[in-house]
């Protein structure tokens, strides 16, 4: 294809996904222009961190020539996994000998700086957040952004996430709430909180009771973060109305939740940051949802395949970019065929992953949920 006659492409959302389809993109020679919400890097917080696994994540990695700083930021101690029971017994224990885990954990933060270094910086807009997307009469679509400005494409790739503003041009498919989950943080929890560093070991935990969870992951920067996953219906955040209490009130809540467990378990809650509570939903896509393909958009990551947060979802999302820039690399004269490609491989391919996080979700909030989680990785 002639330089004049290259498709004007535009990812939306730097995300993940997003960013391993733009560098992959740059690296085969085809340009594409990522527009990204956030005003930067570190504009708002990560999240925890991430088990990349061999087939997906670390492959993408691979491809894009970051498998060297991806071991280099990775903590192959973060695989330590216990499960316990509400009264604090250990039930199961997924800790690799040092040399023999396949997954790794790095943190969110790390990663993303990973990929954004093999985005070139004129290919990445910051702070361009859309606020509306026009099919045009004669192909490609028309973009505008919070500030008012526009601009024009004729491939569209949605890599924004479950609340894609990209993926109704597709499908009338929309997220299904599954759970409540709160998140609290403890910072720099060696120094300050030294026996709960200890009590929660270089991985993470998960205390599993009927319908609700309670559990503990590290990150490579000191952080652990406490995390509450309450099966429940849509509105029940809103009405327990976290925002009208003061902390020692969000903490009485919160023990009153798990009242009668293992004073050892609830002692984490006391060890959180006062503030840090963030609280949200769990959400995902139906299994199986997929669309007619069009020759000029296409989704991503969970913008196309939201799953329940069980250690898949970026992983699938890495993958789709390595194979939809694949595609469109193999097909450079008909995107058409480079989207049908890639999109009749991710539609098999994520269905069934979807299936078993689906699975496991369940599974993680059933009343015997750490017996069945214990069996489950051993």
């Amino acid at each position: 294809m002639s330089r004049t006659s290259e498709p004007r492409i535009a990812i939306v959302g730097g995300g993940i996904g997003g960013l391993v389809l733009a560098g992959l993109l740059h690296r085969y020679g085809i340009a594409a222009m990522l527009h990204e919400r956030d005003t930067g890097l570190d504009a708002r917080g990560h999240g925890g961190s991430l088990d990349l696994h061999p087939e997906s994540g670390q492959r993408a990695l691979d491809e894009l020539g970051l498998s060297e700083g991806f071991r280099a930021d990775a903590r192959p101690e973060g695989e330590d996994l216990r499960i316990l029971d509400p009264a604090g017994k250990v039930l199961g224990r997924h800790a690799p000998e040092p040399g023999e885990g396949t997954r790794p954990e790095i943190d969110r933060g790390s990663l993303r700086r990973l990929l954004l270094s093999k985005v070139p910086d004129t290919a990445i807009g910051w702070g361009r957040h859309v606020t509306g997307v026009q099919r045009i009469p004669t192909g490609g679509h028309r973009l505008t952004f919070v500030d008012g400005t526009q601009t024009h494409c004729d491939i569209l790739i949605g890599a924004d996430g479950g609340r894609s503003r990209i993926r109704p041009l597709l499908t009338d498919a929309r997220p299904v709430h599954l759970s409540a989950y709160l998140q609290l943080t403890i910072t720099d929890a060696d120094r300050r909180r030294p026996r709960i560093s200890q009590f929660v070991g270089p991985g993470s935990l998960m205390a599993l009771g009927n319908d609700i969870n309670l559990g503990a992951q590290r990150s490579g920067d000191g952080t652990i973060r406490v995390s509450v996953t309450v099966r429940t219906d849509a509105d029940w955040i809103g009405r327990q109305r976290f925002h009208d209490e003061d902390w020692a009130g969000i903490v009485t809540l919160l023990h009153d939740m798990f009242a009668g467990w293992d004073p050892e378990l609830t002692a984490m809650i006391d060890a959180c940051d006062p503030g840090s509570l963030v609280a949200r939903n769990i959400e995902a896509l139906p299994v199986g949802t997929r669309w007619s393909s069009r020759p000029d958009v296409t989704l991503l990551g969970d913008a196309a395949h939201l799953m329940p947060p069980v250690g898949e979802g970026a992983n699938q999302a890495m993958l789709d970019g390595v194979m939809l820039a694949r595609a469109i690399a193999e097909h450079a004269d008909d995107p058409a065929a480079a989207i049908a490609v890639y999109e009749t491989e991710m539609f098999e391919r994520t269905a069934a992953i979807a299936a078993g996080s689906a699975r496991i979700e369940r599974m993680g909030l059933a009343p015997d949920a750490a017996e069945r989680m214990a069996a489950f990785f051993a």
